[in-house]
């Protein structure tokens, strides 16, 4: 729930949460009408992707019991992810500050809206609801390596703040947690979030002509800006997720700040020079 670039937010938290913008996820509220849009959305995600996604987030999903019926209880979910990584999954009411964003991932907790889409909003929804969080994130928190990159990423964003360089942490959190893609011995395969809750776009990632689908380079991604109105015209494919927690951790960022100023900017649909590109399939 990191804000898109360019986006300003209230500092204060709004009536009802908690001075870390944290609500209760208030289950008994859902009605039986957002329960079967939470059903209808998993029985249509699940069967698309086991040879689409990840092995990790198909073995997280199994795990977390995720397809049970209706929308997850945030309490439960943390309780079996706190058995295997240490994470907990907190409501907020919405977007949230960046500051209280990294926070929250730097201590282990996942922030998620209560809130979920309207049936006529099955295919598109430009923020994120809890289909998009529980489903789409959730899941690979109980990969060891991937839950250590998602705290370093909220520790590395901590110190970004000081720095002027949170639009290049925004970045990087697009192109990997949102919409990354990883290469696995089967062939590509989604582990981004805002791919794997979406049906058409974990389709288009995967197998239409039209994207670029680039090696993950650090670098390349920060400097590279992304939209959030459309199917990503660009993909960066990541060698495994042992690979970028080792390229996050080892990295001084301070420095990667300062050289990236002196770069300019890489659109969003566009092939840069040093591009390495990845087959699809």
């Amino acid at each position: 729930m990191l804000a898109a670039e360019n986006l300003t937010l209230q500092p204060e938290p709004p009536p009802g949460a908690r001075a870390d913008w944290t609500i209760d996820q208030a289950w008994d509220d859902y009605t039986e009408a957002e329960h079967a849009v939470w059903d209808r959305l998993f029985a249509r995600q699940s069967a698309l992707l086991p040879d689409r996604a990840s092995p990790r987030f198909l073995a997280g999903l199994e795990v977390l019991k995720l397809g049970r019926p209706g929308v997850p209880r945030f309490e439960a979910l943390s309780e079996r992810l706190a058995g295997l990584t240490g994470w907990s999954v907190v409501a907020v009411p919405g977007l949230v500050p960046d500051a209280v964003f990294f926070d929250h991932l730097a201590q282990r907790r996942f922030v998620a809206g209560r809130f979920i889409r309207r049936p006529d909003q099955l295919d598109y929804l430009q923020e994120p609801d809890v289909f998009h969080d529980l489903f789409g994130h959730v899941p690979l928190l109980a990969d060891p390596e991937f839950a250590d990159y998602l705290q370093a990423y909220g520790e590395g964003g901590l110190r970004s703040l000081s720095l002027g360089a949170l639009h290049r942490l925004a970045r990087l959190y697009w192109r990997t947690v949102e919409f990354g893609l990883v290469s696995e011995p089967e062939g590509l395969r989604i582990y981004g979030a805002g791919i794997l809750s979406s049906h058409g776009e974990a389709l288009y990632a995967l197998e239409d002509p039209a994207p670029a689908r680039i090696a993950f380079d650090l670098r390349r991604v920060m400097r590279t800006r992304y939209r959030i109105d459309d199917f990503q015209q660009v993909y960066f494919v990541i060698h495994s997720f042992e690979d970028l927690l080792r390229q996050t951790i080892e990295t001084d960022f301070a420095p990667l700040y300062v050289e990236l100023e002196g770069l300019p900017d890489i659109a969003p649909d566009t092939l840069a020079p040093g591009d390495r590109l990845v087959e699809a399939g």
